[in-house]
């Protein structure tokens, strides 16, 4: 359903997978991929977003690279410069919203994983991000600037998750209510990380997935409309 595409960011060239909604048009998507790279699990998500009415778009951070070792996906991760990954995800950000296909122009983040702090980090910077989704989001040492917060949050985390503890959910909910910004969390009981993640049957739940699913079309509806 959807094609590589070029996008200018830092200078030089990089890749994302997009799909656009058969109807032609609809709210932007930027969605963020796990540390495994960007997979097919991340590739069909941005073609469930087109079917569902959006114009998706998954920058490639890793610029080609993917793997199925949590080893190399942990150093991939950790290589990742911040400062770069941002450049790259405003500049999907960008990308969106001068596409013809994309309208209204209102921006949505959503990522998994390691993108999930990089949905959060990425709707910090970019005050054009009308609407963040985090789904069991972590990336050791990347602080999002919470108080530049300005599009609403959806966060929606796994109970027997050991990489993003309910504890540091508990925390990051409590700074999002200190500082006044709209958050919802939902913290799904008996589910591991990666939930979502149809292509591991060790960690899918598939009753977990498709309500998530539900509240992120729902929240989009609300917010992107």
């Amino acid at each position: 359903m959807g094609e590589m595409v070029t996008i200018q960011a830092n200078g030089q060239s990089t890749q994302g997978y997009l799909a656009v909604p058969e109807s032609g048009k609809g709210a932007g998507v930027v969605v963020l991929q796990e540390w495994w790279g960007l997979v097919p699990h991340i590739k069909e998500v941005v073609d469930r977003f087109a079917a569902a009415g959006y114009v998706a778009l998954a920058p490639d951070l890793y610029h080609g690279e993917t793997t199925t070792s949590p080893d190399r996906a942990g150093k991939l991760m950790m290589s990742l410069r911040i400062d770069e990954a941002e450049k790259e995800m405003r500049a999907a950000i960008e990308y969106l919203l001068a596409h013809s296909a994309v309208e209204p122009k209102r921006i949505g983040t959503v990522g998994f994983c390691m993108g999930g702090l990089l949905s959060l980090y990425a709707a910090c910077k970019n005050p054009q991000v009308n609407a963040c989704v985090i789904f069991y989001g972590g990336f050791p040492g990347v602080e999002p600037d919470l108080a530049s917060l300005q599009a609403p949050v959806l966060g929606l985390y796994a109970e027997r998750d050991g990489f993003v503890t309910v504890d540091s959910v508990r925390q990051l909910e409590a700074k999002l209510n200190q500082l006044g910004k709209s958050a919802e969390i939902k913290i799904y009981e008996g589910c591991d990380h990666a939930f979502f993640n149809d292509h591991r049957p060790e960690v899918y739940n598939k009753e977990a997935a498709e309500d998530a699913w539900r509240r992120v079309l729902d929240f989009y509806a609300k917010h992107l409309s």
